[in-house]
């Protein structure tokens, strides 16, 4: 049975927008991080093969580049989990659905130091005001 939410002030209304707006941008720079995170492994990579080239250079261990391929791969793997949960979070927030979602997102977003903090500290003190928390529909 669909019970009607109370409207929202006008300024919460406001925040959720904002705050929507800066999720879907934080996907963004997920991904952009994505685009860096290749650029990087191509750039080892091409170092690391002018310096297996080098007659008086010993060529890099292999295991060391496979363990810098584990990292590249795990690092990529959290941008995208990071950008595909920032843009569910920001989808969630503007039609005020899966509130649980968007503090469990805005709660890893914490771990990103600075900016992932600020977004996350914000969305987690908007969304648990008791007029946000009851206008979302789970």
């Amino acid at each position: 049975m669909n019970t009607p939410t109370p409207p929202l002030s006008p300024a919460s209304e406001s925040q959720l927008r904002l705050l929507a707006v800066f999720h879907f941008i934080f996907a963004g720079l997920a991904l952009l991080g994505l685009v860096f995170l290749g650029l990087h492994y191509m750039f080892l990579d091409k170092m690391m093969d002018l310096a297996a080239q080098d007659p008086g250079q010993q060529p890099p261990p292999e295991a060391f580049l496979e363990l810098f391929i584990w990292f590249y791969v795990v690092m990529g793997l959290f941008c995208v989990l990071g950008a595909v949960l920032n843009l569910l979070a920001a989808r969630a927030l503007r039609a005020r659905r899966h509130w649980m979602l968007c503090a469990v997102v805005a709660g890893l977003n914490c771990l990103q130091i600075p900016v992932g903090t600020t977004l996350g500290v914000f969305t987690l003190v908007v969304i648990n005001r008791e007029d946000v928390r009851s206008s979302f529909r789970d």
